[in-house]
């Protein structure tokens, strides 16, 4: 795969850990990418979280945790993006992504395209919102 440095939209080093944000269409492909470049190795994707920047546009943050067990390196990349555009599912590269995908889904409302089985992980199946949102109710929906 030849490497293009256009999915790279930002990038921070920073306490020692370095965290790349990514154009979402080039996702999949970063992913394998560094998954299954010599030099590189990040096999484990350890968490997916999200984080809400409201009122900002794009909203949400979904954050990659990546590490390679051989090189003992973290990577932390990051996918901006609001709730109306589905960001990539990484089940395909690592099945790991399947249950945090899920989660960020379930409390944040994240869609991921591609995704084997997207629904609530958490909350039961008839709950209103996504509980992780800023701008949810703290007592809930009434």
């Amino acid at each position: 795969m030849d490497w293009n440095p256009e999915a790279i939209l930002d990038g921070q080093f920073a306490l020692g850990e370095l965290s790349l944000t990514i154009a979402a269409a080039a996702l999949p492909t970063v992913a394998a990418w560094l998954r299954d470049d010599a030099e590189l190795r990040f096999d484990l994707l350890a968490d997916i979280t999200c984080v809400d920047h409201f009122p900002a546009d794009p909203r949400f943050a979904v954050v990659y945790q990546l590490y390679s067990t051989s090189r003992h390196h973290w990577l932390r990349l990051k996918v901006r993006t609001n709730a109306d555009q589905a960001v990539p599912s990484l089940t395909p590269v690592w099945p790991s992504a399947n249950w945090c995908e899920r989660e960020v889904f379930d409390l944040f409302g994240v869609q991921f395209a591609g995704h084997p089985f997207l629904r609530r992980i958490m909350m039961p199946d008839n709950w209103e919102g996504h509980p992780m949102r800023k701008d949810y109710p703290v007592e809930g929906y009434r």
